[in-house]
Formats: structure tokens, C-alpha cells, sequence
């Protein structure tokens, strides 16, 4: 379909994801990103905003994909995966990054792409640390008999509570055998920081009834982003609209691969 004869919110939906969240997440494809859409929207006559900036080189980066067979571990048509801004450079996956990416919760939301698993392989550990290396939180868990995306929510415990302004490191672990095996698992790891919640944005969101996931994609927090719809979408799953949104957030990120991928419910995490 052209460009010109899509609606205008799909339209500023397709920029905030694919030009917002490129730019915030990989230097390396921005200017033909910027270059590309700047000639698409110019030719629209779509006003541009100013462009997002980009993450300091420093920030830490991990693992969004564990998978490829080791250890005794079965190889994996698609890998586990971790939904978070990444940057895939190797067809095998052994090249996919993670980057650094922004909450504004306390206690925040992961999510995490759970494959296709042999029926024997049903442990997984998802694990929270400090910058300093230090378990904040750590919980095993069952995983569910169908391939798709789960979620692991953050107790709302003072223990868990994430600090303005520093930077957390979390695994998700899925284990071939018994956990006690430490070296027969896939892994994948990532970034999170949180940051503070504006005077604006707080009232921008109190005004806001519903698709609270556009504003949190337009200043670039992505784990609110990512929660406010997924969870949304495991309470209406046959909504097409919303679908549709998942789909194209998880394309804007390189994981067209697992766009499609249910989100499961709670229920079905259990």
C-alpha cells in the first residue's frame, strides 16, 4: 500500500517506530533511515519533529538471542529472544545485541520470546542485577508448553524497586536439564535504566484513556511501551488493531522473526 493513502495515525505510528526507536537504539543505519524517511515524509508533506538522539556509545549492551546449539542444548529453529531494542548482524544470531533501554516504573515489565521447546526442557530463570553484578531479584519459572511471548513482572516489593538514574542487568535462562546443571542453558541478557517521570508526561498521561504506547514509543521508553501493549494484548488477543501495532513495533526492532509470535496470557504462563 502507498505511503499517501495510509490513515495519519498509522502514519505517525510507522514514524515514531521506525524512525523514533532506529535512531534510539543503532547509529549505524540512521542516516539511511533519516535520508529515507525524510524523503518519504517531505514528499507527503508531513511536518518532521526534531529526530531523536541517540544512546552515549558507553551505554552497556548484551545478548537479545540464545539459542544456537551447546552444550547438549538443542538447536533452535528460532531462538529465545528478548524483547528489547537490539541490533542483529550474523544470520546464526551469535551477533545479536542488546541495547540499553529506559522505564519510567519502579517495577518495571520483561518480556521475553519463549520457542518451540523439546518436551523435556520446561525450567527457565529469569535473574535481576545491579550494575555491580548483585542479584536484586531472581525467580524460576515453568514455561509454557506452546511457543510464543511471555512476561515476567517485577514484585512490587521495596527490595525489587528499581533507583532513578541507574542501570539494571537482566538474564532470562532457559535450562536443557536440571537447573543445578549451570552450564546447559540458553541465555539471553539486557539493559534497563529508569528514568524520571516528567510534570509533562505525567499529565500528558493522566489525559490519555487508552494506547498509552504511542506516547511512551515517542520519548523513546520501551519497556512501558511494550507492557502498556502486550499486556493490553493478553486480555484482547483477536484484536486486530492492536495486532497489527505489536507487529509493527517488534519489525521496527529487527525481530520480524517473532512478529507474528503469540502473546500468551498470564494463565498460559503458569
Amino acid at each position: 500500500m502507498a505511503l499517501t493513502k495510509l490513515p495519519l495515525p498509522l502514519l505517525s505510528l510507522r514514524y515514531l517506530l521506525v524512525f523514533g526507536m532506529a535512531c534510539m537504539v543503532s547509529p549505524l543505519p540512521l542516516q539511511a533511515s533519516m535520508t529515507k524517511l525524510h524523503t518519504l515524509y517531505a514528499s507527503n508533506q508531513e511536518n518532521l519533529s526534531t529526530p531523536p538522539k541517540l544512546p552515549d556509545n558507553g551505554a552497556p549492551v548484551g545478548r537479545r538471542r540464545g539459542g544456537t546449539s551447546r552444550n547438549d542444548c538443542p538447536a533452535l529453529n528460532i531462538p529465545l529472544t528478548a524483547l528489547v531494542p537490539g541490533q542483529e548482524t550474523l544470520d546464526n544470531f551469535q551477533g545479536s545485541t542488546s541495547f540499553l533501554a529506559a522505564t519510567i516504573s519502579e517495577y518495571p515489565t520483561f518480556w521475553v520470546y519463549i520457542p518451540e521447546l523439546p518436551s523435556n526442557i520446561r525450567n527457565g530463570e529469569f535473574i535481576l542485577q545491579n550494575e555491580t553484578g548483585e542479584d536484586i531479584y531472581r525467580k524460576s519459572l515453568k514455561l509454557p508448553s506452546v511457543s510464543g511471548v511471555i512476561s515476567i513482572n517485577l514484585p512490587p516489593e521495596t527490595q525489587y524497586s528499581l533507583k532513578l538514574g541507574q542501570k539494571y542487568h537482566w538474564y532470562f535462562k532457559i535450562y536443557c536439564g536440571q537447573e543445578d546443571v549451570a552450564d546447559k542453558y540458553f541465555y539471553v541478557d539486557a539493559w534497563i535504566e529508569r528514568i524520571a517521570l516528567t510534570k509533562e508526561l505525567d499529565i500528558k498521561f493522566k489525559n490519555i484513556k487508552s494506547h498509552k504506547y504511542f506516547t511512551y514509543l515517542e520519548k523513546k521508553i520501551w519497556y512501558d511501551a511494550i507492557t502498556d501493549l502486550g499486556k493490553t494484548l493478553q486480555t484482547n488477543s483477536q484484536d486486530h488493531a492492536l495486532k497489527a501495532d505489536w507487529v509493527e513495533i517488534l519489525k521496527s526492532i529487527d525481530l520480524p522473526d517473532i512478529a507474528q509470535a503469540q502473546v500468551l496470557s498470564t494463565e498460559a504462563q503458569k
